[in-house]
């Protein structure tokens, strides 16, 4: 149970913009909940116009708000320059997931060469290799690794069942959900005369900044000769993978699917959307700044920041079928159009029509 007060006091402190409470603002709140379902004692938040509807019956004790909507809030309003944005600050208030006990469970596996922290968590049946670090506050989940020589900065929390291979280096705060896998090996081969696949060895590790999210099941690979880096405050969503080499500049965000071939260096403050993908034949560097709509695929280096988008909309499988189709005739189709043109062109400058160009194709019916 919190004050209203103190949770006004804490979104001062962390967005240091104006938080103005109208109203009781000492009210005790004992959580938060969606604007349509929260009640007595609750506080909620109004981010978006299509659910303004809900504003003015609310059962919450309080509403994160803008200026515009403050008026018409039945209960104490509290006023902030981003709503969702003091909402996702208020939500880590009440957050409630369990923790591990102080110091190292005796079900733990920890290398007699590891350096430990004194103020750290270890659950049952993880695993610490020789050589690894761990620093101040961190906590390793049951049954997870952190491999040999690898190190996990301050505040850092592997969660159950996640692996850390050897020679990775994890910056303070980080997060790595269960079953994601950081610093496996890149997927490096080459062929043999006879068609036999060549493992390359991949000599590199990972290294991974401050302030970090790595979603469940997702995979980081290690790098071959270089390390693959990921960037301060970077976040990334369940079931991505990326390849060996890669370098992710600083706060961008993946969303769940993606894929990222290796080698590939991305910018700052960039977003990939759900199920994108990025692979050439070349190295494909993106600048910062860049916005890759959801299925998106990245074949090209992109230099200039914009959103990009690419593949097609949803329809009727039969209509999607038809026009699929026809996709295989642009090509011709453009072509044919380029002769009508350049006829039409002769035609203004007074020339006289070829017959033959129209007979040759040039101004047959495209297919329907």
């Amino acid at each position: 149970m919190r004050s209203l007060a103190a949770i006004a006091e804490t979104l001062r402190q962390q967005l240091g913009g104006e938080v103005v409470v109208r109203g009781d603002g000492d009210i005790p709140i004992r959580g938060i909940a969606p604007i349509d379902r929260a009640g007595e004692g609750e506080i909620t938040h109004l981010s978006s116009p299509a659910y303004r509807r809900h504003l003015a019956d609310t059962g919450a004790s309080a509403v994160l708000l803008g200026e515009g909507d403050a008026e018409d809030c039945p209960c104490v309003a509290v006023v902030v320059d981003n709503p969702y944005l003091a909402f996702a600050v208020v939500s880590q208030l009440f957050e409630q997931r369990p923790e591990l006990e102080p110091g190292i469970d005796p079900r733990a596996e920890v290398h007699p060469e590891a350096d430990i922290h004194p103020d750290v968590r270890i659950g049952a049946f993880a695993t610490i290799g020789a050589g690894a670090a761990l620093g101040a506050g961190v906590q390793i989940g049951q049954g997870a690794l952190v491999g040999e020589r690898s190190i996990i900065g301050a505040g850092g929390d592997i969660r159950p069942r996640a692996t850390v291979h050897h020679d990775v280096r994890m910056g303070e705060r980080c997060v790595v959900h269960s079953g994601a896998v950081i610093g496996a090996d890149g997927f490096g081969f080459t062929p043999h005369a006879d068609g036999r696949w060549q493992a390359i060895a991949q000599l590199g590790g990972v290294v991974i900044g401050d302030d970090v999210s790595i979603g469940a099941n997702t995979a980081i690979d290690r790098g071959a000769l270089q390390d693959t880096t990921i960037g301060n405050g970077v976040k990334i969503d369940n079931l991505v993978q990326i390849g060996h080499n890669c370098e992710i500049g600083d706060h961008t965000l993946i969303c769940g699917c993606v894929g990222i071939v290796g080698s590939t260096k991305i910018g700052r403050h960039c977003v990939f959307a759900g199920g994108a993908g990025v692979g050439g034949a070349a190295p494909i560097e993106i600048c910062d700044n860049v916005m890759v709509s959801v299925v998106t695929t990245i074949t090209q280096s992109i230099t200039e920041p914009g959103v990009y988008s690419s593949g097609t909309l949803h329809n009727l499988t039969s209509r999607w079928k038809r026009n699929a189709i026809r996709f295989q005739d642009l090509d011709g189709l453009a072509r044919r159009v380029s002769r009508l043109e350049s006829l039409q062109w002769e035609g203004a400058r007074g020339a006289s029509p070829r017959k033959s160009s129209l007979r040759r194709g040039g101004a047959r019916e495209a297919p329907r």
